[in-house]
């Protein structure tokens, strides 16, 4: 069976799985609704259309920015719901980005688990967003990859093929190395089990006790995972355990750049 410390490198989602885009995007679509008086428009068939057009427009357009998918998504999901929108407030929603928040133990579980692992993001938003989002999460990256950089949106085989090669070759990691620690099943897991790479779901929204779906999009087949943990502070503390059994049961992958 397969352990924590059997890695090297943790390849993170960010959105969903260390940011609460959720939350982000149900605040930033809160003008939307305010404009429209509709106060019958509930939080869980807005997520759940937001999921279904922002699938729709990556696919449609992967080299699209994402700040631009998400205005677009925006008119999508006001047109699906009977709202009138505008320009400014399909800008404003592409903008949002910076201001979704980060999951409360977030910043203090990528503490602990970078004493052990070097962090890499995997993210289909772009280096600006990224950017505003690393401020909120406590811990410096070893690496990040976007959706810009790659041009193309996950679950996209390109998106992992970058991930692997810029592993390799900015980190000196192989596959063997990376546990791929995600919350979206489609976005993720699904690739990650298509390209062999060891996986952590960060069930956030308990799909695995029949919770919502919520912003994310509907997979028919639940994929392969190694480990399942509700939140990262539930990775971080099973990490910790580990490291206070016996020295002789634990393997020896520290960072090469971390003395404990």
């Amino acid at each position: 069976m397969a352990r924590l410390t059997d890695y090297r490198v943790l390849t993170f989602d960010c959105y969903g799985t260390l940011i609460d885009w959720e939350s982000g995007i149900w605040d930033a679509l809160q003008p939307l609704i305010l404009r429209n008086g509709r106060a019958d428009v509930a939080r869980e068939p807005a997520l759940e259309a937001f999921a279904r057009f922002e699938s729709r427009h990556q696919q449609e357009t992967p080299v699209r920015r994402y700040p631009d998918v998400l205005a677009r998504v925006h008119r999508s999901v006001a047109e699906s719901f009977g709202l009138e929108t505008s320009a400014e407030l399909d800008a404003a929603f592409g903008a949002s980005v910076p201001h979704w928040p980060a999951f409360p133990d977030t910043a203090d579980a990528l503490r602990v688990l970078q004493r052990r692992f070097r962090l890499v993001i995997l993210s289909n938003v772009h280096r600006d967003g990224i950017a505003a989002s690393n401020r909120k999460l406590g811990v410096e990256f070893d690496a990040v990859y976007t959706a810009e950089d790659i041009g193309s949106y996950k679950p996209a085989d390109a998106n992992f093929e970058y991930l692997l090669a810029h592993v390799k070759a900015d980190l000196g990691m192989d596959r063997a190395d990376i546990l791929h620690t995600a919350q979206s099943l489609r976005h993720d897991h699904a690739p990650a089990n298509r390209f062999g790479l060891a996986n952590a779901w960060i069930d956030r929204q308990r799909l695995s006790e029949g919770g919502g779906w919520g912003a994310t999009g509907q997979v028919d087949t639940r994929p392969a995972t190694d480990f399942v943990f509700f939140s990262l502070r539930e990775m971080a503390d099973a990490l910790t355990t580990i490291q206070r059994e016996p020295e002789s049961s634990v393997a020896v992958l520290n960072r090469p750049d971390v003395t404990e």
